[in-house]
């Protein structure tokens, strides 16, 4: 039997307990028992539904404690983030809840029937979202809680009304294991099959890769990075029946600055980019990466930001992978012959990095500008707005883009925001992008490679990824949801012949 140990960051010390390796064949139980749940489950009203998510978030919150101080062994974050991300895990989950029981997410569609003159009678269609089946969530190593076993993919995908079967991060089994914990108690206290909700582990990627494969399973949610995205993408595609992964594989998060909003605030912006690309040491999939500006009046920033950045403190990583990943690829960089070192490369300590280079070798080595997993950015010297407009250009799929500027600087830049909405998925003027909102507006997605489809991982609208449309020609009511019965009984905004209302079908 294989077991294995969560690994303290902060001192590389191996932590207790062991935790058992999923084998095949309880692998497969549990997708039995998924799939066994799913005509249930799906068939609960959004009143079950949400009950079952406020009674997840309950159970979390009475483990809280717990959870932070294991999370913080196997991370090594600090309480204050641990906490706020507990709080954002269970508001989450509340929110989900008051989508699901206010209930016009489904998006129903009613078109009435109708005889016409020297034609075929038009039918009755009435159209829904329905659940898609089975899912699997791959936990993030970077969120613990809010990306992990209780985090948004499980909660959009629970709240769609699919049975969840989640593979554990093996950085942190102890956290998944009592997050997992919080909703098998949820499952019990609200009467539901046992199978809508089920916890796997493994240390390598054996076990994730048969859950992907498993014919039981209908989609895939995962945050990560781009190579285990993609090897997720591609064996879910050589499925004998495909199914989507909806894998969020972070990105640069290129940031422009305009040339008078450098004059006028370049030590304030160098301050924010400098929390921004620092906080939680850079291992966020939002971190600024990329930042572009003309050289002209930049010196006050460049030279706040180089100060800052220069500060000895040195960070620690989520995992020795992670920091071993961290430092090779701040080696190479640093190395590269066009590139400028403005602070002292990271050696056997973690150190924050700021490097420096201009456009034509960004353009000519766009390898420069991946995401370098860790508290560092690129400095990027521009000529001038042609040169600017072709970086963005240049850009591949990205998370978000920032734009720092004042009120000329977008009128003469006009180009620019309508150019960068086609390559990210999240535009922010005069802000930065760490700091993921959960409303219902929020869009955490992009283009491939950020994502590898045009959906939200956070936001209600990251419930769409886990329903399907279903019409329904000439169903007696009896044999309909109550969403898309004549009387509309549960007052929800639908589409009747094109038209948004909560009035009945008369």
């Amino acid at each position: 039997m294989s077991t294995f140990r969560a690994i303290n960051p902060a001192t590389g010390a191996a932590l207790e307990p062991a935790y058992h390796a999923t084998t095949r064949a309880e692998l497969d139980q549990a997708a039995a028992r998924a799939r066994a749940a799913f005509p249930v489950f799906s068939r609960t009203s959004g009143q079950e539904r949400g009950a079952f998510l406020r009674a997840i978030a309950v159970q979390l919150e009475a483990r809280a404690s717990e959870l932070i101080a294991r999370a913080g062994q196997e991370t090594a974050l600090p309480p204050a983030r641990l906490q706020g991300e507990t709080a954002r895990t269970c508001s989450q989950l509340r929110l989900f809840a008051e989508l699901i029981e206010e209930g016009s997410w489904v998006e129903a569609r009613l078109d009435r029937a109708r005889e016409r003159e020297n034609a075929p009678r038009k039918p009755d269609l009435r159209s829904m979202l329905r659940p898609i089946g089975p899912v699997a969530v791959f936990g993030a190593s970077n969120f613990p809680l809010a990306f992990s076993v209780a985090g948004g993919d499980t909660a959009s995908a629970l709240a769609a009304g699919n049975p969840v079967i989640v593979k554990a991060h093996p950085a942190h089994p102890g956290t998944s294991a009592l997050a997992g914990e919080a909703i098998a108690a949820a499952v019990r206290e609200s009467k539901l099959p046992e199978g809508v909700f089920s916890l796997v582990f493994d240390a390598g990627i054996e076990i994730g890769a048969a859950l992907v494969e498993h014919p039981a399973i209908r989609a895939v949610g995962f945050t990560g990075s781009q190579a285990a995205g993609r090897h997720l993408m591609d064996l879910a595609a050589k499925r004998p029946e495909p199914i989507p992964v909806f894998a969020e594989m972070g990105s640069t998060n290129p940031v422009f600055i305009l040339p008078r909003a450098l004059a006028t605030r370049g030590p304030e912006i160098a301050r924010g980019l400098h929390g921004s690309v620092t906080l939680g040491a850079g291992q966020f999939c939002t971190k600024p990466g990329l930042v572009m500006f003309a050289p002209e009046q930049a010196a006050p920033f460049v030279e706040e930001l180089q100060r800052l950045m220069s500060q000895p403190a040195p960070f620690t990583l989520l995992t020795p992978a992670i920091a071993q990943s961290y430092r090779a690829g701040a080696g190479k960089r640093s190395a590269h012959p066009a590139v400028e070192v403005l602070t002292p490369p990271p050696g056997d300590a973690t150190a924050a990095l700021l490097l420096r280079t201009d456009a034509a070798t960004l353009l000519q080595h766009p390898s420069l500008g991946e995401e370098l997993f860790g508290p560092a950015t690129l400095l990027v010297r521009h000529a001038g707005k042609d040169e600017l407009l072709r970086l963005a250009a240049s850009l591949h799929g990205h998370l978000t883009a920032t734009v720092h500027a004042a009120e000329d600087d977008l009128r003469e830049y006009a180009e620019l925001i309508p150019l960068l909405a086609t390559k990210v998925g999240r535009v922010l003027v005069n802000g930065f992008p760490t700091g993921v909102e959960v409303t219902h507006a929020m869009v955490h997605s992009g283009p491939y490679p950020a994502a590898s489809f045009n959906e939200t991982s956070v936001g209600t609208r990251a419930i769409l990824r886990f329903a399907r449309p279903v019409c329904f020609q000439d169903v007696p009511e009896l044999a309909l949801p109550p969403e898309l019965h004549a009387a509309n009984p549960l007052k929800i905004w639908r589409q009747l012949e094109g038209k948004l209302t909560q009035d009945p079908l008369t």
